[in-house]
């Protein structure tokens, strides 16, 4: 370790007050001005090899509070302040890897349905057509397409490993209080 004649340590003690107080007095809010005066020093002792020692360090950290400062403010100036976490709340997103999975293993699972159920629980719950048009497209009867639709519903909960057809949930469709 090489020693430095410039003692950073007691004259960055020596500088914290006034730097402090200036800190203060731009930022107008205790917290952000302490937050300034840890960035300035940080910034300050990444950057310590091109302070020339012998000239103000007081001056030199002033400049670098003041232009930390001003970029922050300028960075701000784009940003929303969200006191209660509002528009943050907007913003998030839930995990997608969870309902990613259970989608995949869904669309697989109704792969491995017979075409004719399968044809039926897409045109019903998938494209919302009613019993009578579902029956109309797959020429048959609406008692044949209720029960597709109830065996493809069936197979599907089994496919998927759920105890009833009822667990499908979304997977019930919206035509069925006809």
């Amino acid at each position: 370790m090489t020693t430095d004649p410039f003692n950073w340590r007691t004259e960055i003690i020596r500088v914290m007050p006034p730097l402090r107080a200036f800190a203060r007095s731009l930022a107008k809010n205790l917290a952000h001005a302490d937050d300034l005066v840890q960035d300035t020093l940080t910034k300050a002792w990444a950057k310590r090899q091109q302070f020339e020692p012998g000239t103000n360090l007081q001056a030199w950290l002033f400049t670098i509070l003041r232009n930390t400062f001003y970029t922050n403010v300028r960075r701000r100036r784009w940003e929303v302040e969200d006191v209660d976490d509002l528009q943050a709340a907007k913003l998030t997103v839930g995990p997608r890897q969870e309902w990613s999975l259970a989608l995949r293993a869904l669309e697989r699972a109704i792969q491995r349905l017979p075409p004719e159920q399968r044809e039926v629980l897409i045109l019903i719950v998938g494209a919302g057509v009613t019993y009578d048009e579902a029956a109309r497209i797959c020429d048959c009867a609406v008692g044949t397409i209720k029960s597709r639709l109830a065996r493809a519903r069936a197979r599907l909960a089994g496919l998927m490993e759920m105890e009833s057809v009822t667990d499908l949930g979304a997977i019930s469709p919206m035509a069925a209080a006809e």
